[in-house]
């Protein structure tokens, strides 16, 4: 039974349909926060798969779909089997609760369009039936977005496999990336199942418009690529966690305490580890990891998740003896960290990340430079653009995963020159960014843009 405030029924409704995966679910319900500001009720169709806490957002409607894919394993080892799952068996449900709200409209509101994540793209196949327009809401830089059409068009030419001596060849028409900053592997075949996959999460169908987390300024060519590409608006609405800035996204708990450690540590000092909600590291990437830290000797906030290790059981049985007493109070080691509050705090000087694109873009806006230890996906194209395009970042690559390694880059990050002038571009990178979204920058625009353009698409 579809439940909703009486009084929200006067507004105009959005449907928001996120994929069941943290990085996907925190700019979905940041966009939701933002257009409930402007007027719009949100209804949230979700997954049962990893769910948001409904309790922290009162102001929105939240109706699971049945897929049966509660228990599911949702390691980035499973996604191929998950994705299609999800979009399989969501498609009924969903088109069910539509049917209700399209109903009742008196009681739940006009359906201005469904906006939707790309690796949920039954949406566009129910919204087609039902005769209701669709937006699609990229989670990924505009960059990945290119990479990824240009590596289908590779596909579909035969160009590949790849010679591995045309690997570090820019890509044409991509000049900015190189063959192997592409998302999938060139040099050999892509299983189908893969491919077809990325052809439908790279296919808009009749949506009507694109919103991008992202700015004019921060990735101009690769937006005028997809305008040409897609031939839809695209509307630049980031960073989405500056306009919905106090608003709770993480499925996990956050140890707020590491604030409190922050606070007696010095400015610019810290250096913060975190590699996301999906990686996972094998034992030996892990312990190394744990002496470069220590061996850097560098102040650092460490995420170590439960399941950041293969088969671990514990943070202490995974780390060396005698580490914890040995690092003492220099380092802090928590499951998961409150991210937007760690990177502005003053005493952050440094962020080892995976460059996933919301974390790549809360580290650019609070001027924080970066250390990239890039793994899948969108990763490699965002990795590429911190270290070569905006240089504003150092990379770790697989091959170089060695305490020594680890040790001579957290240092040249933290506190020799080349780290001191990676800190000052990223730090004029933050002013602009930070112009983007107060009033009357590209982003604040576009977000009045995107206003008009949903209420027009309302049914008279």
């Amino acid at each position: 039974m579809i439940q909703m405030v009486v009084d929200e029924a006067e507004k105009s409704c959005v449907v928001l349909v996120p994929s069941p995966f943290q990085g996907h679910i925190t700019p979905m319900l940041q966009l939701a926060s933002t257009l409930h500001a402007k007027g719009f009720s949100i209804v949230i169709n979700h997954s049962e798969l990893n769910p948001p806490d409904s309790s922290k957002h009162p102001e929105f409607t939240f109706l699971p779909l049945k897929d049966g894919l509660s228990n599911s394993d949702s390691s980035l080892l499973n996604l191929l089997n998950i994705i299609p799952a999800m979009n399989m068996n969501c498609r009924v449900p969903f088109q069910d609760y539509l049917v209700q709200m399209m109903d009742k409209s008196e009681l739940y509101g006009q359906i201005s369009c469904i906006i939707y994540d790309h690796l949920m793209y039954f949406t566009t196949e129910v919204a087609d039936h039902l005769k209701l327009p669709t937006i699609l809401l990229r989670s990924s830089s505009c960059a990945y977005m290119q990479a990824t059409c240009a590596f289908l068009q590779f596909q579909a030419e035969n160009f590949t496999p790849l010679p591995e001596s045309k690997l570090l060849h820019p890509v044409p028409k991509v000049p900015a990336l190189r063959f192997k900053d592409l998302p999938f592997v060139l040099t050999s075949e892509i299983p189908e199942p893969l491919l077809q996959l990325l052809e439908k999460v790279a296919n808009i169908g009749s949506s009507v418009a694109i919103i991008g987390n992202t700015t004019e300024n921060l990735e101009n060519r690769a937006l005028l690529w997809l305008q040409q590409h897609y031939q839809v608006p695209i509307f630049t609405i980031g960073p989405l966690h500056k306009m919905a800035s106090s608003l709770q996204t993480s499925l996990a708990e956050e140890d707020a305490s590491c604030i409190s450690w922050l606070d007696t540590q010095a400015t610019n000092s810290v250096l913060y580890v975190s590699l996301g909600s999906i990686v996972v590291m094998d034992k030996k990437e892990f312990i190394e990891t744990a002496w470069g830290l220590f061996n850097s000797n560098q102040p650092f906030l460490w995420v170590v998740r439960p399941s950041s290790t293969d088969g671990s059981t514990s943070i202490e049985h995974d780390l060396p003896n005698g580490y914890l007493e040995a690092v003492g109070d220099r380092g802090r080691i928590v499951k998961w960290a409150p991210q937007k509050e760690v990177l502005a705090h003053p005493a952050v000087g440094g962020f080892w990340s995976h460059c996933g694109w919301n974390s790549t873009l809360e580290s650019i806006v609070e001027g924080v430079p970066m250390i990239c230890r890039l793994c899948f996906g969108d990763q490699n194209v965002n990795a590429r653009y911190i270290t070569h395009v905006w240089k504003v970042g150092l990379e770790i690559s697989h091959d170089d995963l060695t305490r020594c390694v680890i040790e001579s880059t957290i240092r040249k990050l933290m506190v020799e020159e080349e780290g001191k002038e990676l800190r000052q571009r990223v730090l004029e990178m933050k002013q602009q960014l930070q112009m983007s979204f107060q009033d009357g920058g590209s982003s604040h625009n576009s977000l009045n843009s995107l206003i008009e353009f949903m209420e027009s698409l309302i049914k008279i």
